[in-house]
């Protein structure tokens, strides 16, 4: 089967069809950089939505979210050559074929190893069909490699689909409004000779053209988009809002999973460990149980706990009210009894007070032997309390 013409839809697509355009290039990819550096990215985020719906403007979040510092592959960006600049300046859509062969040979940049952004990726069935291919071969790899050496050099993907959508009505007018911004940014530059030129989308210049860009975005890159739910974690975002709106939206959505990110065994390996929330679910029902248990079965030494924190740490927290911070030395011997540090971290937890206990043990020199010359020393154990608090707010005006 013919590869299609650009901007032009696929109907009934079959994987074999796929491959023509896939195989060939994987095979080119292999011959060139070797089959031991077919190394991808261990996450990849396919940030995909209408036009306007802000896929630039969030990038930069998404990929703080995610903890990614390498730049997004823009696929508009890798579409340079002077017959893909024409087919974009008409509001359709560069051929899949050339899509996929650059879109690879990026990916495959060290850069890129940990996780990346595509923004505008997948727009079509053939590259949705070509991502799925792409995703066998990467797990592929790390089959083939999991027990040598070079096994952290091809983990297993974890594929992220994120859809920002916006209506119509939306799309049309931030893409106006946009491209009115950018010319009356650009003239203001050309008049003061102060700032820099941003490059003007031809395709923000006209209501015809906007709707056009929209309608191709329903026509054929919203089905390409809406496939992606039943192959990777799927995340859609109404963009509809303000951008802070917007941005909550995003990191609700990409909340960490280890059981969906993590390799099988590593997950396995810590599943074991609870999970933080669920140590803070009961805590306080916890502390109040415990509490209550001092209360009645160590009765005289929470007595002695509570009077020597009044008497001891009080005074010193009153004194460090405004940084909310105090550390107090103590080499109290209640401390030898592990139920009394206990008892202590607990009540000032009660009392809204954060405290930490560490215990330092030092040889102190006691006496000299004049017989011998020996120094005998003796231990001395000094407990550091630090006690962390919300400090007062100092008024100045």
């Amino acid at each position: 089967m013919p590869t299609p013409a650009p901007g032009q839809p696929l109907v009934d697509l079959e994987v074999k069809d796929v491959r023509v355009i896939f195989k060939p290039i994987w095979e080119d990819l292999e011959e060139d950089v070797g089959y031991e550096n077919l190394r991808f990215p261990k996450e990849i985020i396919l940030l995909g939505g209408a036009p306007g719906a802000g896929k630039g403007t969030h990038t930069r979040f998404i990929m703080a979210a995610r903890g990614l510092t390498c730049p997004p592959i823009v696929i508009s960006d890798l579409l340079t050559t002077p017959a893909a600049e024409k087919i974009k300046a008409q509001g359709a859509m560069v051929g899949d074929k050339e899509v996929i062969g650059l879109l690879l040979r990026k990916l495959l940049e060290p850069e890129f190893r940990d996780g990346v952004v595509l923004d505008g990726f997948p727009r079509t069935q053939v590259q949705v069909e070509c991502l799925k291919l792409l995703v066998d071969n990467i797990n592929q790899l790390h089959n083939e490699y999991a027990n040598t050496p070079l096994a952290i050099h091809f983990r297993r993907p974890t594929i992220h689909a994120m859809v920002l959508f916006v209506s119509e009505d939306t799309s049309i007018a931030r893409q106006l409004n946009r491209g009115r911004e950018i010319t009356e940014h650009n003239r203001k530059v050309t008049e003061t000779g102060v700032g820099k030129l941003i490059e003007q989308r031809t395709t923000d210049m006209s209501e015809e053209t906007v709707r056009r860009r929209y309608r191709v975005f329903k026509e054929q890159t919203w089905d390409a988009l809406t496939s992606l739910k039943q192959l990777y974690h799927y995340h859609f975002v109404n963009a509809e809002g303000p951008i802070h709106e917007v941005e909550e939206n995003i990191l609700k959505e990409l909340q960490y999973q280890s059981s969906l990110e993590l390799d099988p065994r590593t997950f396995e390996r810590l599943r074991t460990l609870p999970l933080a929330d669920e140590i803070t679910l009961h805590a306080r029902q916890e502390l109040v149980r415990r509490l209550d248990g001092y209360e009645l079965d160590h009765t005289e030494l929470l007595k002695r706990v509570v009077g020597l924190i009044k008497t001891k740490f009080i005074p010193i927290i009153q004194r460090h009210a405004l940084s909310g911070r105090a550390h107090v030395n103590s080499e109290d011997p209640i401390f030898e009894d592990p139920m009394a540090i206990a008892m202590l971290i607990d009540l000032f937890s009660e009392r809204g007070f954060h405290a930490v206990v560490d215990k330092h043990i030092r040889e102190v020199p006691d006496r000299v032997d004049l017989e011998t010359g020996l120094i005998h020393s003796r231990t001395k154990v000094i407990y550091r309390i630090q006690i962390h608090f919300k400090g007062s707010k100092i008024r100045r005006g």
